[in-house]
């Protein structure tokens, strides 16, 4: 019965296990991104603590065309859900430095190379935090204009990052990407076929698990895919199967690529709605989403709760969920970096 109802629960969120020809290229290469190298950049590691004491890590692209004591506006970029910043959002963060912005990609709390223990743990509180973290450390670099600084959000940082949005006024300016949210999933299972009972089933088993971590000492892993799809899984499974588990985008510092998620995480997303004051944000923002893509209804229905008139859902025709991690033919970056600039001015 629990394998059963965590099966339903974690079904596409998380893709697991261990790619060795795609890791081993990963490690013997000096630049350790998914993407290739941009030579109109430059990029620097850098450390900044959250208001919960996690020290986060990120890569910071400058336009090596910025001017001496200049001021540019900046973008805090994370996401997708179990990925680092050498995959999407770091993709994101140097094509838009590109284009003119000083980007922060970086890794949320407990994963990639951020700190925080245990390891592996996602928390719609901590996350959303992540954001205004970034924005704490962009609001202080010489190069940035504290009042021209963006956010955006992949997959499920999508989702945090209305929820950032919605509470943190220093943002001027909101793009989410092929959006989950990871509390609507969690609550009600793809589609919302989960009732109060399927619900109810699902907390009882992972405080059941919660007993039994604590006597061990240990925590349990969610469950994992294996290195091989059989051929009849959905088409959404496969699609992520061809980003994480290949030369693509694999990482072995993704919880996607090569990892576990810690299994009781999902408890505060099933009972802590991100969303809930998604009416009040007053900036400008912008939702893109694919097509075909399985998440398209998430994009939707955050849409729906948001007000005003400087608000727009762009649909991507023939895309689906993955597309938009890294597909440059579909990915509308003429259309972000517009927002960017008419709304971080």
């Amino acid at each position: 019965m629990l394998n059963r109802i965590l099966n339903i629960l974690f079904a596409g969120i998380i893709l697991l296990g261990f790619a060795n020809a795609a890791e081993a290229k990963q490690l013997k290469n000096k630049w350790d991104k998914v993407f290739p190298k941009s030579n109109n950049v430059t990029i620097q590691k850098v450390h900044f603590n959250n208001r919960f004491g996690i020290n986060l890590v990120g890569d910071l692209y400058i336009p090596k065309t910025i001017n001496k004591d200049e001021k540019l506006p900046a973008i805090a970029i994370s996401g997708p859900f179990g990925a680092v910043k050498e995959q999407a959002s770091g993709l994101y963060a140097q094509t838009l430095a590109e284009r003119g912005f000083i980007t922060l990609a970086f890794d949320p709390s407990y994963t990639g190379e951020s700190s925080g223990k245990p390891r592996h743990v996602a928390s719609p509180d901590i996350n959303t935090e992540d954001f205004s973290a970034a924005v704490d450390f962009l609001s202080n670099h010489p190069s940035v204009n504290p009042d021209k600084i963006g956010i955006l959000g992949i997959c499920g940082f999508g989702g945090f990052a209305l929820n950032a949005a919605a509470i943190d006024t220093r943002i001027k300016a909101t793009v989410t990407s092929t959006m989950y949210d990871m509390t609507r999933v969690n609550a009600y299972g793809y589609n919302d076929i989960l009732d109060e009972n399927a619900r109810y089933e699902i907390k009882k088993a992972l405080n059941e698990q919660r007993t039994k971590d604590f006597k061990t000492n240990t925590f349990a892993k969610a469950p994992s895919n294996p290195d091989h799809l059989k051929g009849d899984e959905p088409q959404f499974l496969k699609d992520y199967w061809s980003y994480y588990k290949t030369e693509r985008g694999f990482h072995p510092r993704a919880i996607n690529s090569n990892g576990n998620w810690n299994l009781t995480s999902s408890l505060s997303f099933i009972n802590q709605p991100i969303l809930a004051y998604a009416s009040e944000i007053r900036i400008p923002v912008l939702m893109v989403h694919g097509e075909n893509a399985h998440s398209r209804y998430f994009s939707e229905g955050a849409f729906k709760k948001l007000k005003g008139d400087n608000k727009e859902l762009l649909i991507i025709k023939d895309a689906n969920h993955v597309d938009l991690y890294d597909n440059l033919e579909k990915i509308p970056f003429d259309k972000i970096e517009t927002f960017y600039k008419e709304n971080l001015k």
